[in-house]
């Protein structure tokens, strides 16, 4: 039984912490948890009844995780996955798994010079229908790939933003595209491939941040195909929609819902077997935008350790998202369209 310890007890720790503290995971426990507010590490400790800290170096110490969860917060991720490294426990972090390329790369050194796996949380690539739409993919069914669209209309309120003083900061968190976007951003790169350029257009339109909360991106494709980001927490009153779609010479797949989770189009030119149920056995809408991958990703993340099975998102492929969505903001920036793979100069994301 792999126990799991928590660092960071915000918004993101009700999910982490009902999995593992549920019986949830096989394999998986929750041993402890952590958070420089009491309350909020007292709330979880008490709920699941196990010891929380304000300190994660006397966690890390006293109760001897096999796995520590990064949940701090996304400036934050960096120095804390460098940190709980020297422990040589296998970890765990949030999207994004940080702001800039240089964080992404010290993480990752840190983590191999450790010995230690370096798990960054994409669920939604576990998703059923996602997981369907990828064995398309691999299986050349679309033939030569034509389009890819992500679309991202949720809501995020004043109040979401004023629950804590680092959400909509360049320093800390970044806007809609690299927090509630981020997700989607690394699925269109997964199933289209890389990316040869970005042009994008953003704006603060309902909420008072220093980042955006809505942004168009045009994204060219080194396969030759064209990719369109649609991202906005201004929808009002509710959530619309969280979705991808991919088009190609040979056919069409939507996939909806509030969390990529509900397959709305599965349409191709060269039909095969089971291809009419499809509808009916990948039509799963989740509760709310976190959807159900959570849970099978940390069942992978136990196989990876228990098994010693290359993670599906390691350091290296999280490092991808993140490059990308920098190119986003010196597009954004700079007016222009901006080349992978670059160095960003005008990209205010992470910076003080």
């Amino acid at each position: 039984m792999l126990k799991f310890a928590l660092v960071g007890c915000g918004r993101i720790a009700k999910r982490h912490s009902e999995l593992l503290g549920n019986g949830q995971i096989l394999g998986a426990r929750l041993a402890a948890v952590c958070d420089i507010e009491p309350e909020k590490a007292t709330r979880i400790g008490e709920q699941f009844s196990v010891p929380w800290f304000t300190d994660m170096h006397e966690m890390m110490v006293k109760t001897t995780p096999d796995v520590v969860v990064v949940l701090t917060e996304s400036g934050h991720h960096a120095k804390h996955v460098i940190e709980l490294a020297k422990y040589g426990k296998h970890i765990v972090v949030e999207k994004p798994m940080a702001l800039t390329c240089d964080d992404v790369d010290a993480m990752i050194q840190a983590c191999d010079a450790a010995g230690i796996k370096l798990f960054v949380i994409k669920q939604n690539r576990f998703n059923v229908p996602v997981l369907k739409l990828r064995e398309a993919i691999e299986g050349n069914r679309f033939g030569k790939l034509v389009m890819g669209t992500v679309r991202v209309r949720w809501c995020r309120d004043q109040k979401y933003y004023d629950q804590d003083a680092w959400r909509g900061t360049w320093a800390l968190d970044g806007g809609v595209l690299t927090n509630q976007a981020s997700h989607h951003v690394d699925l269109l790169e997964w199933m289209m491939g890389d990316v040869d350029s970005v042009f994008a257009k953003s704006a603060t339109a309902l909420v008072n941040i220093e980042a955006e909360d809505t942004a168009v991106v045009i994204l060219k494709f080194r396969n030759g195909a064209l990719g369109i980001i649609e991202a906005t927490t201004a929808v009002r009153p509710r959530d619309l929609e969280g979705s991808i779609s991919i088009l190609g010479e040979k056919g069409t797949v939507e996939i909806g819902g509030f969390a990529v989770n509900k397959m709305k189009v599965w349409n191709f030119t060269e039909p095969l077997d089971g291809d009419a149920d499809v509808m009916e056995r990948y039509s799963v809408n989740p509760p709310n935008v976190y959807g159900f991958g959570h849970q099978a990703y940390y069942q992978h993340v136990v196989d990876c350790i228990e098994n010693k099975k290359q993670q599906l998102v390691d350091g290296l492929v999280g490092r991808r998202s993140v490059e990308l969505i920098n190119a986003m903001y010196e597009s954004s920036e700079t007016g222009r369209e901006v080349q992978l793979r670059f160095h960003p100069k005008r990209s205010r994301l992470g910076g003080h």
